[in-house]
């Protein structure tokens, strides 16, 4: 028997506080090399159907953390325009196995899973690298960018939010936020997102840079989590020649996104984002700026959706399907 679960369920049964410490146990154990997390092939969706060009892309995402119950596998499909549809631009579903036998123990929904262990990794990054009180510039305005505030504002002390997005749903974003007790404001500019803030959040799906590398302040903090290939790009080269060190979720991988080939660094210069939780890399004044790079890795779906199954296992919640 299968264990299905909708994304009600897992709603249910992740919050950010519990979910952080699992994903920071995971990039410690993938830093020190003690995970299996194969290349991610992603491809373009769609071709053919309305026209010449793709309307998505999909992406396979496996691994496992070694000494662990299950290892998973998560599908993922990105589209842009899903937003103008009324739709979530990202769709996720995570297969998770037993590592013992190979039987599968549950299908679940995978899309609040990865925006939870996406948001976290800002949220880490900020408890770690960000100056206390936190004034927090957003960039973007969809799931992905409510997911980073949420987390910051739970493992460090936010102050105040600015958001811009080019369109109407900055306002939206605002409300959800506020929702969540949240103080934030809609800008009308990314300067206006980024001049006053001590920690700034990328969350798009740009193919260009999304803010002037000249509106950050000393001692500013950079989160970009939207990039994952070379074709999109969120920071201008100016941010990392101005920055003290960059972090790397993946370096390897980072290495490859627009933002990266765009500038004059390459994979030598990126820190693994799992030195600064082991505590061997970090801030060393009040007036670097830093950078953390993410393009998100399987070893965290792996993390969280194992938790999230444990925690449904223990709750009696999802439904058990015969395959």
């Amino acid at each position: 028997m299968v264990l299905v679960l909708s994304d009600a369920d897992v709603g249910d049964l992740l919050d950010l506080e519990s979910l952080a410490p699992v994903v920071e146990r995971a990039l410690v154990k993938q830093g020190a090399g003690e995970v299996e997390r194969p290349d991610r092939p992603h491809y373009p969706v769609g071709t053919g159907l309305d026209s010449a060009d793709s309307l998505g892309e999909g992406l396979v995402m496996p691994a496992y953390v070694h000494g662990e119950s299950y290892f998973a596998t998560k599908l993922v499909s990105v589209h842009a325009d899903n937003p103008d549809r009324g739709l979530p631009t990202i769709h996720a579903q995570i297969v998770l196995a037993d590592a013992r036998t190979g039987e599968p123990v549950s299908f679940m929904d995978g899309s609040r899973i990865t925006n939870a262990r996406t948001g976290c990794i800002g949220g880490l990054a900020a408890r770690e690298l960000a100056v206390d009180p936190i004034r927090l510039g957003v960039l973007g305005a969809g799931a992905q960018a409510r997911w980073q505030t949420r987390a910051i504002a739970a493992l460090a002390n936010v102050e105040r939010v600015a958001v811009y997005s080019p369109s109407d749903s900055r306002h939206d974003c605002v409300a959800d936020l506020r929702d969540h007790g949240i103080d934030a404001t809609a800008v009308e500019s990314p300067g206006a997102a980024v001049e006053d803030a001590n920690v700034v959040v990328t969350a798009t799906t740009s193919a260009e840079p999304v803010f002037p590398a000249e509106a950050l302040q000393p001692g500013t903090l950079v989160v970009a989590v939207g990039a994952y290939n070379a074709e999109m790009q969120e920071l201008e080269p100016a941010v990392f020649d101005r920055a003290a060190r960059v972090f790397a979720d993946v370096p390897e991988e980072v290495a490859g996104i627009g933002d990266i080939v765009a500038s004059s660094i390459g994979e030598r210069d990126l820190i693994p984002f799992a030195d600064v939780l082991a505590g061997t890399a970090g801030r060393d004044s009040d007036e670097e700026i830093l950078v953390v790079e993410s393009v998100g890795t399987a070893v965290l779906d792996v993390a969280a959706a194992s938790t999230v199954y444990d925690a449904a296992r223990d709750a009696g919640v999802g439904t058990e399907q015969s395959l």
